[in-house]
């Protein structure tokens, strides 16, 4: 997580600096150490108000948050847990979507025949499954591990179901639906 600070009307002490660092840092355990995160700080005094502003953004997240008060380390605290606060929501709310997308039945197999020919084919059964959200790559190792001919999955780069499938020459083939 890249941290940088912006001081106005102000010359800020290296005491206020570190606390301030040590502070928002603790806003990289929701991300790990490899996340691609921008937060900026500006800190600022207006006669005896002290204000605080953060702004996180990367990776398909944007949280703003200030806070004011007649002092700069409160206001940083109250700033950085109303961060967090954003923060572990959204982290929760990303959660729940994951464990949704898990849980849902998808049915593969389902035909509904409007007459009873004896000479046409049958049914046998329908097989249902819950997916998992599979990269493309990784639905052509478990089609090769299955040894199918073809394989649906739920791509989690679209959040779509696709379809892979082996061609008869050589090579793969992916079936995107697009609704």
């Amino acid at each position: 997580m890249n941290i940088s600070f912006v001081f106005k009307n102000f010359e800020a002490s290296e005491h206020l600096k570190k606390y301030a660092r040590r502070r928002m840092e603790k806003l990289g355990r929701f991300f790990g150490k490899a996340s691609g995160l921008d937060l900026a700080v500006a800190l600022s005094v207006d006669k005896f108000r002290h204000r605080c502003e953060v702004t996180l953004t990367g990776e398909g997240l944007h949280i703003n948050a200030s806070e004011q008060t007649s002092d700069m380390y409160a206001a940083i605290d109250l700033v950085s847990d109303k961060v967090e606060s954003q923060v572990k929501k959204r982290v929760s709310k990303v959660k729940e979507q994951r464990r949704k997308m898990r849980e849902q039945d998808i049915d593969v197999f389902t035909y509904t025949m409007d007459g009873e020919d004896e000479s046409a084919p049958k049914v046998v059964g329908t097989p249902r499954f819950a997916t998992k959200p599979l990269h493309v790559d990784e639905a052509l190792m478990q089609l090769e591990a299955i040894g199918s001919e073809f394989l649906v999955f739920f791509n989690a780069e679209n959040n779509r179901i696709n379809v892979v499938y082996r061609r008869r020459n050589s090579g793969y083939a992916l079936i995107d639906p697009v609704l």
